[in-house]
């Protein structure tokens, strides 16, 4: 199947650095950008750290890249979208060929 791919996203991986005050705290870098098509699947609403969140479930499809090569997404990262930010939580092969990758993330948003 083919894929309309019409977004540009940012890949983001996370990084640990150190504080100054002996720990550490996470920040993103950008690993580089993606065309993909972004589809919502289902929301609900849930309890975050500072109250109700909305979450959306996104399925996000992009080119294929070998495992290992910076360009192929993995869970743990996450995608951006302007201010959106999608968190990949899993990754797959659309067919068997690998031309094509799916990528199940979630948006999480303060209502």
């Amino acid at each position: 199947m083919s894929w309309t791919l019409n977004r540009r996203l940012t890949l983001e991986a996370p990084q640990r650095v150190t504080d100054g005050a002996g720990g550490f705290e996470e920040t993103w870098s950008a690993l580089g950008t993606l065309w993909a098509s972004v589809k919502p699947r289902t929301g609900r609403l849930a309890n975050g750290e500072t109250g109700a969140v909305s979450v959306g479930a996104f399925r996000i499809i992009t080119r294929g890249a070998p495992q290992g090569h910076s360009s192929r997404p993995e869970p743990g990262q996450r995608l951006r979208m302007g201010a959106r930010l999608f968190r990949i939580e899993a990754v797959t092969e659309e067919e068997p060929s690998g031309l094509y990758l799916i990528c199940q993330c979630q948006e999480e948003v303060a209502p």
